[in-house]
């Protein structure tokens, strides 16, 4: 069970920084969104919705829906980086962005405050809508832009934004890329001392 709920973190990971850049993630090392299920787990754990929504809506054509979009977004992103601008998928991101969102509704919690909730199960483009919005969002503040890295890791395709104290993050992950450099620094160290 423990080592079962390791692989689930791991799986699905929220270090990029935003969430369009989480979305483009899932596919390294191995496609992470493969089913309707672990689609509504990744919507869910990244805040898209409220713990607590029902999504029994969720299924292949959604998952067909967000696999899509994930597509366009690194495309768009990695043309960003590249200095290849990739208007195709800035076209497809744009329409994706033209649904609203899901309406948030203000629910009281069982101790009486207040809590974010949704006034009707959400549709797969309302949702669609707020990753396309926030690829948008990320991609047109000069600020945002400029704080993009490709991360350093061996063959880790994973871009992330880098917003820690002097801008000199390496990795997608300290504790995935980062440890594994680390990991082999050592290796080359103790090689070298035993020659």
């Amino acid at each position: 069970m423990a080592s079962g709920m390791a692989t689930a973190s791991y799986e699905l990971r929220f270090d990029s920084g935003r969430i369009c850049l989480d979305l483009t993630a899932t596919t390294h090392p191995d496609e992470r969104l493969d089913s309707a299920a672990r689609l509504g787990a990744w919507v869910v754990a990244s805040g898209l919705v409220p713990v607590g929504t029902a999504l029994a809506a969720v299924d292949a054509s959604w998952l067909l829906g967000f696999q899509e979009l994930r597509g366009h977004i690194a495309q768009l992103v990695r043309g960003e980086l590249d200095g290849r601008p990739a208007d195709s998928a800035l076209a497809r991101v744009n329409a994706v962005a033209l649904e609203a969102p899901p309406a948030p509704w203000a629910v009281r919690a069982a101790d009486g405050s207040l809590c974010r909730g949704l006034r009707t199960p959400p549709r797969c483009g309302e949702l669609l809508s707020l990753v396309a919005r926030d690829a948008l969002d990320l991609l047109t503040d000069p600020d945002a832009r400029a704080s993009l890295r490709q991360c350093e890791g061996d063959n880790c395709p994973i871009v992330y934004l880098d917003t820690s104290r002097g801008r000199r993050r390496r990795w997608c992950s300290s504790e995935v890329c980062g440890n594994r450099e680390r990991v082999a620094r050592h290796r080359r160290r103790a090689a070298l001392a035993r020659a």
